[in-house]
This record gives structure tokens, C-alpha cells and sequence, in this order.
């Protein structure tokens, strides 16, 4: 029980002191801010570098849990498909 607490306090101090997590590698952002308007910018691969690196763990969960996705889609499409009227 004491873990969820420090749990819970670490992400309470890092939400109430935003200036802790804002920390930005001074270089970075300089370099950045100068390669703006060329053609080929620094900025464009580190865009590049985020969203890979977002999407990387939502593909690992995906295949991790492919089965159980796999069965949440054919009970949804089980439940939302309507039977074809039939004629009496």
C-alpha cells in the first residue's frame, strides 16, 4: 500500500510543478529554432523521432493483446450487426 502512495505523490509533485518536467535540453531547442525555414531541418527529424517513438509502444501493446483484441471485435461486431428482416 505504501507504493501506491509514493506513486501517487511523485506524480502529484511532478503535476503541481510543471517546471520540473518542462526541463529542455538548451542545445536542442536551439538548434531547433535555427533550422527552422531550411529545407532539410532539424526540427522535421526530431518530429520524426517523437512520433516514432510514440507509436512504437502502442504497437508492442497491440501484439501483446492481439487475441483479446481480435475477440472484443468479433463480439462488437456480433452485438452491433443487425439481422436481415425476415419475411413470415
Amino acid at each position: 500500500m505504501k507504493k501506491y502512495y509514493f506513486i501517487l505523490f511523485v506524480i502529484a509533485v511532478l503535476v503541481l510543478l510543471p517546471t520540473i518536467t518542462e526541463a529542455q535540453c538548451s542545445m536542442c531547442k536551439a538548434a531547433v529554432q535555427s533550422s527552422m525555414g531550411q529545407k532539410n531541418s532539424v526540427a522535421r527529424g526530431i518530429n520524426k523521432g517523437i512520433l516514432y517513438l510514440m507509436a512504437v509502444p502502442y504497437l508492442l501493446m497491440a501484439f501483446m493483446f492481439r487475441k483479446q483484441i481480435a475477440s472484443l471485435w468479433r463480439t462488437m461486431r456480433g452485438k452491433n450487426v443487425a439481422d436481415p428482416p425476415t419475411k413470415e
